[in-house]
């Protein structure tokens, strides 16, 4: 069999005989088993997901601390960046379908499963994963700031929300409004007002975690999602918002001063709010916060 290209593989299946059985194909494909890590529940699995080195993930969707589909969603709500595998009894195909609909890029049938099959599945799977990664990253990503587009910030928040309403996560968006962005377009021009976008993205990714959901949501408007928060934490991200703000005015030979207005919601999961609700409740903030600034 032909040699992988893979550095790790995550396999999430609590049955010992069937985590045996995909351990002895690896073998077949002369791939190393020290890249196979095993976990028996989804709740390790998520651990191992977070790696930033998982090249796919074999996934059964019947687990001990979770079933069906949920299990599908929580796995791409941790990492959205590698393809995933179902593994499914001969009896639930029709699960692992919609799990295909839902985002995963294949499905294997227990008991149904060589060497041959195993490769081929593997070898597709990364394939089509990367050409839909490739045709999303060029309609979710915004080419000035490299933040996620309008597009992509709802696309991933609301998958962030369903997450949000079964683990009881919680959650704040962040609407955001660059002051006076028209102002430096007119007095230095749009390349220097495309400038201080960039600046404001580089001041919001300073802010914010790796995790967190960061877009440009419009012209002059970006969209904060942080995710996993804890009580209180809104007053610290205002802090450090308005710290690292400050920080970038007090450069040398700055032209003029980057100034945010910013509203912040909480999630509420009970009854759960919807995105557009969760936007408009902090939109209204923000244009508050922005009355008060001028008022000041």
């Amino acid at each position: 069999m032909e040699k992988t290209n893979l550095t790790r593989v995550l396999i999430v299946e609590d049955n010992p005989g069937d985590a045996d059985i995909l351990r002895k194909l690896f073998s077949e494909l002369k791939y190393n088993p020290a890249n196979l890590i095993f976990a028996d529940r989804l709740s390790a699995g998520l651990k191992c997901a977070e790696r930033k080195d998982i090249d796919i993930i074999i996934l059964d969707l019947r687990l001990p601390d979770s079933h069906g589909l949920d299990t599908l969603i929580r796995v791409q709500g941790v990492n959205p960046y590698v393809p995933i595998i179902i593994l499914t009894g001969i009896n639930d195909e029709g699960t692992a379908i919609e799990a295909i609909h839902s985002g995963a890029q294949d499905y294997l049938v227990k008991g149904q499963i060589d060497s041959q099959l195993l490769s081929h599945s593997i070898k597709y799977s990364l394939l089509r994963h990367k050409v839909v990664r490739e045709i999303k990253e060029s309609s979710l990503t915004d080419e000035l700031t490299g933040l996620y587009t309008r597009k992509g910030f709802i696309s991933f928040a609301r998958q962030q929300l369903k997450i949000a309403v079964r683990s009881k996560g919680d959650i704040l968006l962040f609407f955001i409004d660059f002051d006076g962005l028209k102002q430096i377009n007119d007095t230095f021009g749009h390349q220097e007002g495309d400038n201080a976008i960039k600046e404001a993205a580089r001041i919001l990714k300073e802010t914010f975690r790796d995790s967190d959901i960061i877009a440009r949501f419009g012209g002059d408007e970006f969209a904060v999602l942080v995710i996993n928060t804890l009580k209180g934490s809104e007053d610290v991200l205002k802090n450090r918002l308005k710290e690292n703000i400050e920080i970038h005015n007090n450069l040398k030979d700055r032209k003029y001063t980057i100034s945010l207005s910013s509203g912040i919601a909480r999630y509420n999961a009970t009854p759960p709010d919807t995105l557009d609700e969760l936007i408009s409740k902090a939109d209204a903030l923000m244009y508050e916060h922005k009355r008060k600034k001028n008022r000041d």
